[in-house]
C-alpha cells in the first residue's frame, strides 16, 4: 500500500510554491531588466559568490549561466578574501548573494570589487544595508516567510533566488537565439545530450 505524504511535508511544499508564485508581483521589472541587460552585455565573465545556502544558490546559478553560454564561475568567499579575487577583471560582473545583506565576507568582497572598478550586483532581501547601497545594481528577492517553525532556515528564500535566475536565464537564452545546436555543443553528455542528438538527427 502506498504511503501518503505527511501533512508537514505538504505544508512545506505548499509554502515554497506560494512564495515563488508571489514573486511575480513583488519583483521589480526595472531591476530585472537592468540585470538582464548587464549579463547579456558582459564582455568578461560573471562571478557569483555567497555564504552558506546563498553560496549553494550561487553555484547553481553559475552553472545555469554557463549552460546558455554566458561564462560564469562560483567564487568561494573564503577563497575570494585570500587571493581568489584576482580572478575578477574590469570587464567582469560580480554577483553577491546574501539574504540578509549583512555579511562580513560579502561586504569585504564588495569593497575590493569597488576598488578594482568591477561592476557588482547585490541579490538580497534588505535595502538598507552596505551591500545594497554600494553595489552597481540591486535585485531585491523577498519571501514573506520560510516554512520552518523558526522562520529562519533559508529554504523558500533560496528557491526564490534560484527561480528568479532560472527565469532570467530562459529569457536571455531566447533573446540570444540560443538553439539546440548551441546547447548540444556544450552539453553533449547525459540524457540531455542524447535527447538533443536524437532530435537534431530526426
Amino acid at each position: 500500500m502506498k504511503k501518503e505524504i505527511s501533512e508537514r511535508i505538504r505544508e512545506v511544499l505548499s509554502c515554497e510554491a506560494r512564495e515563488i508564485e508571489k514573486l511575480e508581483n513583488s519583483l521589480s521589472g526595472e531591476q530585472l531588466e537592468q540585470v538582464k541587460r548587464a549579463l547579456l552585455g558582459c564582455m568578461g565573465k560573471v562571478i557569483l559568490t555567497g555564504c552558506g545556502t546563498s553560496g549553494t544558490a550561487a553555484k547553481k546559478i553559475s552553472h545555469t549561466l554557463n549552460c546558455i553560454e554566458i561564462p560564469a564561475l562560483f567564487l568561494s568567499p573564503a577563497e575570494g578574501l585570500h587571493g581568489g579575487l584576482g580572478a575578477a577583471a574590469k570587464e567582469d560582473i560580480v554577483i553577491l548573494i546574501s539574504k540578509g545583506g549583512k555579511s562580513f565576507e560579502m561586504d569585504s568582497i564588495l569593497r575590493s570589487c569597488n576598488q578594482m572598478g568591477v561592476a557588482t550586483i547585490a541579490v538580497t532581501e534588505k535595502e538598507d544595508t552596505y551591500l545594497a547601497r554600494n553595489t552597481t545594481m540591486q535585485l531585491f528577492v523577498r519571501v514573506d516567510r520560510e516554512p520552518d517553525s523558526f522562520n529562519m532556515l533559508a529554504t523558500a528564500s533560496t528557491m526564490a533566488v534560484i527561480a528568479v535566475f532560472d527565469a532570467l536565464a530562459i529569457e536571455m537564452a531566447e533573446e540570444k537565439n540560443f538553439t539546440k545546436e548551441h546547447f548540444l555543443r556544450i552539453h553533449p553528455g547525459g540524457e540531455v545530450g542524447e535527447r538533443l542528438k536524437s532530435q537534431l538527427n530526426e
